[in-house]
This record gives structure tokens, sequence and C-alpha cells, in this order.
């Protein structure tokens, strides 16, 4: 149900962000530090393998990479391209699993990144080695891999609905409010995203949209996956990026 509620979620995505476009250049500024300090390759081929509607791609194709990009969701890989072209760029958007990513991209490229909390979409151990190992078959030796998630070893977290509050945006005639309720259940959590549009009359419209699951994978787990994969030189950058950034050198 992961890629359906992102189809959903895709008219609105850019709203997830108090300011989308800051937020692309801001973050592919950081990401291209981090690739320049962790890796002798002059890198220019890069593949985004959880793409979103481009928050990261884009960013990185405006700083003259050359990006490949991919996603589960039909419906963002749309929204992607539609950025893309309004921004002037060339990238190879494509449909695919991050599981099955080198059959659709063998590379190899000198980067692969996953970000945003993307990898704890996979909801085992066993899955999420299946997908690192795909990265380190798409990437070429000396190359990286860039991932950022959440720290759920720091979460507070326990069975039941919690409610995350997310933007307040202003819109046509009044305000669209986003916000998430989350499910948890042990070491897994469903997310329902609430979209609603106040144009200021007594009854407001609303989107909910179900289907947005998570595994709480602890980068301790995640760092000796990525070893498993094959990687070497496995570290987190703390207070760089808006996540932990972990590093994967081939």
């Amino acid at each position: 149900m992961t890629d359906q509620f992102y189809d959903q979620l895709a008219p609105y995505y850019k709203y997830v962000y108090q300011d989308w476009d800051a937020s692309v250049t801001r973050q592919a500024r950081i990401l291209d530090e981090v690739i320049r300090e962790y890796t002798h390759l002059s890198a220019k081929t890069l593949l985004d393998a959880s793409c979103g509607i481009g928050t990261q791609a884009i960013g990185l194709a405006r700083l003259g990479y050359e990006v490949c990009a991919s996603d589960l969701s039909a419906g963002e890989i749309d929204k992607a391209k539609m950025e893309s072209l309004n921004s002037g760029l060339t990238i190879d958007f494509r449909v695919a699993d991050m599981c099955k990513v080198h059959e659709v991209y063998p590379g190899p490229f000198d980067v692969v990144i996953s970000c945003d909390n993307s990898i704890p979409h996979l909801l085992s151990d066993s899955d999420i080695l299946k997908a690192f190992k795909q990265f380190y078959q798409c990437t070429k030796e000396g190359g990286l891999c860039l991932v950022s998630v959440r720290d759920y070893a720091q979460m507070e977290r326990q069975d039941g609905k919690k409610m995350f509050p997310r933007t307040v945006h202003p819109i046509e005639g009044g305000i669209l409010v986003i916000f998430d309720v989350w499910d948890f259940v042990e070491d897994q959590y469903e997310i329902t995203t609430y979209i609603i549009e106040d144009t200021g009359g007594s009854q407001a419209s609303a989107q909910v949209l179900h289907g947005g699951r998570y595994y709480c994978v602890e980068i301790s787990t995640l760092e000796k996956l990525f070893v498993e994969a094959g990687f070497r030189k496995v570290q987190t950058v703390m207070d760089r990026y808006f996540q932990p950034l972990m590093v994967a050198v081939k």
C-alpha cells in the first residue's frame, strides 16, 4: 500500500515542506559537500533510488550531477518529471522498486542515494539487505552510498496512536493544514496523513491518506547490513543533514 499512499500524496508533497524550493537547494548543497568529503572520485554520475517528487535529484542535477532517479510510486515519478521539466533539467526518471533497482539502472554510478527515511519502508532486515546489495551493485568501486534515516533509537514510542503536526500553508482563499497520525505496533507503525483545506466556510474539505508503513530499524542495525552487503568504511554523519546521514564506501 505504500506506493498507493505516495501516489495520493504526490499532488500535495511540496506542502510537506515549509518551503520546498529552498529545501531542494539546501539539501543538495549539503549532500554535495558530503560526497566531496568522503570519496576520492570526481563524482559526476548519481542514482537516487527513492526519489519521491525529486527533492534531492533535482537539487543535485542543478549542481551538475548526471542524475538517474526512481521510485515505486508512479504518481510521484510523474510529479518529479514535471518539476524537472519546469527547472529545465534532464533527469532519467523511472518507476522501480529499490530492491530491484540494479535491473533498471545497472550503472555503475559514482554515488547512490536514498534519502528522507525511505529505507524503513522496507519492513524487515532481509528486505533492507536486498536493497543494500542492489545499491552495492549499482555503485562504482570507490564510490559512495548515502542513506538518510530517522534515529529511531532516540524516538520515544509506545503502542497506540500519536499525532505529529506537519505544516500550515496559505492557499487561495484560505489555508492548507497537514498533520499525521502514527499508529505504533511493536517495531512498526503506519502513518495516516490528513490534508485539510480551509477556505473560511463552516466546513473544510479533507483528504485522508492511509498506508504509509515504516519499520523502526535502528542505525546500528543498518550499519551492520551495509557491511553485510559488501560496503566498507560505513559511518553515520550526525548534525549535517536534516536526518542522520549514513555514508558507505564501496
